[in-house]
């Protein structure tokens, strides 16, 4: 069976309670102040399962205006909406409200109970009828079911149960393997088993033993223990109203409490700031407009925020519009999650957003391209919200194990959208994704580079990598260089040649000029051994040559020299014998002076000491402070 979350909705005493405890046998007002005022006054929860068919979590709301912001919390996540209206009253100010939330919280299905029928005639039940259905008209429920039931006498309860199963059908079940997502709406502690966290599960598999984040404290945490509808469990699955008895530093209830979020993920994170295209109700009598502060309620967080509107100066009631939200307090969000605005003063609904951007720069206006692009991220396929998020990120790259959290999608769900990128435009390394306007100017950049090595040293066979890396962006990552330069390889377009890169079928060819002071240099360095001229030591006229150094690094390519030092090269096959002289005469010692080496480097002063940093650079001696080791 399927676990979701039904929910209730309604003015207040609508019937609400007294219909989940006819479906379900459990009076969900616990609080002392409920039985006495008879109204909810904090969320109450309750199971429903249908055997066989569905099993809901349910989470019955307070009607009264005065605990909106509780109402949110529980609409928050729901599946399906139980939207109760008494016959003898009909629609009340708290119904509109309600309805509005749970159309702005993009509730997928609802149902509406009648309730109290036995309250009523038949002639007002048909002009209640014709009320509710004038209400859902222009909504995404103008079809839902209408349902006459009565609590106290136990009627329409059976065809109630059959239009909730039916709504359920309609519901895309959760991943089970989505990332884990815990809200959490209460935390206390119980004596002898420790602090308890509870919420209705939105996303994902919790199990016990695991380790947890709690966000936006940062703070972690191990599941000691689970219970799914006040029943002890090993796991809970989305949809399942969870407790969690927590140990370690996250378990500390004078720092965690309602509107924190309980991750198993560490790609989950908390943020300042949030992209969101919003919608003004129409009746909301409110402009959102421009450095306005506002409520928002997302989950079971309510916190402040400024709106920074990203097109027109204001949005009207009815109209949409793209803001970005500077935040007073961090907020856990996931691209396409919903959010409730409420006016600063007087407290009242006036609209809600669907987050684009979890993570977002600071953005003052939107150009056209960045506005299709936010727009995929809320409304495209896995392939169009992958996509976009990827070409958002620009030279920083998308992190795929964060792709869950930037699209809102299940990780298979994100996996089949990277699969269907196109190959020849973006570029995807083992952590990073990169946009195809990234691959094509990194790519760009690549090849001007290597062609500018080649104009600048035209005897050089291949450019370093690292000339060709500091083509790119300082704050690139490093695996988009070597990705870019694996595909140019692989695509022929570079060559791979002497530990860098070079233009396909690019040869330094010498001049005859240059073979003769080539060779000249190779006889100065061959015969002059250890003790060879170092550059400005060279004669008048090699010296004097533009292309002294191209012609060095040359031979260095060609392993005929090694660079010992600043303005040094000495011969490779030098180099090799001395090493192997050291090893043969001093293999062993330990705590040798400059001069136990004047035996086998019989050089001078000046010569040695530059000669000895060198094999200290190759392990053949070791320096310890003063002195050198020579392994044996």
């Amino acid at each position: 069976m399927s676990g979701l979350i039904l929910g209730t909705a309604g003015h207040v005493d609508h019937g609400k309670t007294a219909l989940v405890r006819a479906l379900t046998g459990v009076d969900t007002d616990r609080l002392k102040e409920e039985k006495e005022r008879g109204i909810t006054i904090e969320l109450g929860f309750a199971e429903l399962d249908l055997r066989g068919r569905v099993r809901f979590g349910v989470v019955d709301v307070p009607g009264h205006e005065d605990f909106v912001r509780a109402m949110v919390a529980g609409a928050a996540g729901m599946d399906v909406v139980l939207l109760a209206i008494a016959a003898d009253e009909g629609v009340m100010p708290q119904t509109r409200e309600h309805l509005a939330i749970v159309d702005l919280l993009d509730v997928p299905e609802l149902v509406v109970a009648v309730t109290k029928c036995d309250l009523a005639d038949a002639d007002w039940l048909e002009l209640v009828d014709a009320d509710i259905a004038d209400l859902l008209l222009g909504t995404r429920y103008a079809g839902a079911r209408r349902v006459p039931t009565s609590a106290t006498k136990e009627a329409g309860l059976d065809a109630l149960l059959d239009a909730l199963v039916d709504a359920a059908a309609r519901v895309q079940v959760a991943e089970a393997t989505d990332l884990v997502r815990l809200p959490l709406d209460r935390v206390f502690t119980i004596q002898g088993t420790g602090t308890i966290a509870t919420g209705t599960l939105w996303s994902g598999t919790l199990k016990v033993g695991e380790r947890v984040h709690i966000l936006p404290q940062g703070l972690d945490a191990k599941v000691r223990g689970i219970q799914v509808h006040e029943r002890d469990a090993m796991e809970a699955r989305a949809g399942d109203r969870t407790a969690v008895s927590l140990s370690g530093e996250g378990a500390d209830r004078t720092v965690v409490a309602r509107g924190a979020t309980l991750v198993t993920s560490p790609d989950w994170m908390v943020t300042w700031m949030v992209t969101a295209r919003v919608r003004v109700l129409p009746d909301a009598g409110w402009n959102l407009t421009h450095h306005q502060r506002v409520h928002l309620h997302h989950g079971t967080a309510e916190i402040l925020a400024r709106c920074a509107l990203l097109g027109a100066e204001e949005i009207g009631p009815g109209e949409s519009g793209w803001v970005q939200f500077r935040l007073e307090e961090p907020l856990t969000v996931r691209v396409r999650d919903r959010i409730v605005i409420r006016a600063y003063s007087p407290v009242t609904t006036i609209g809600g957003a669907v987050v684009a951007e979890a993570m977002p720069p600071k953005r003052k206006r939107l150009d056209e391209w960045t506005r299709a692009a936010l727009a995929s991220l809320v409304d495209g396929s896995p392939a169009e919200a992958v996509a976009a998020h990827v070409e958002l990120q620009g030279w920083a790259g998308a992190s795929r194990s964060a792709l869950p959290v930037h699209t809102g999608f299940a990780p298979r769900l994100v996996e089949s959208g990277l699969a269907e990128l196109d190959p020849a435009r973006t570029l995807t390394t083992a952590h990073r994704a990169f946009g195809a306007v990234v691959r094509a100017e990194a790519e760009e950049r690549v090849l001007r580079a290597v062609e500018e090595g080649h104009t600048a040293d035209p005897l050089r066979p291949a450019i370093s990598l690292a000339a060709v890396r500091s083509a790119l962006p300082s704050w690139a990552p490093s695996d988009l260089a070597d990705a870019v330069v694996n595909g140019l390889v692989a695509g022929g377009r570079l060559e791979g040649a002497e530990g860098g890169l070079r233009r396909p079928g690019h040869r330094p060819a010498l001049s005859e000029d240059q073979e003769a002071a080539s060779a000249r240099l190779e006889d100065v360095f061959r015969t002059g051994g250890l003790g060879a001229p170092a550059v400005d030591e060279l004669e008048a006229g090699l010296r004097a040559r533009g292309d002294l150094w191209p012609l060095l690094r040359r031979l260095e390519s060609l392993g005929v020299v090694r660079q010992v030092g600043d303005g040094l090269f000495l011969g490779s096959a030098d180099l090799d014998a001395a090493a192997a002289r050291i090893r043969t005469a001093l293999g062993g010692q330990k705590d040798l002076g400059p001069t136990a080496f004047r035996d086998v480097l019989p050089v001078t002063r000046k010569r040695l000491l530059p000669l000895l940093a060198y094999f200290d650079g190759l392990g053949t001696t070791l320096r310890r402070g003063e002195g050198r080791d020579v392994p044996e």
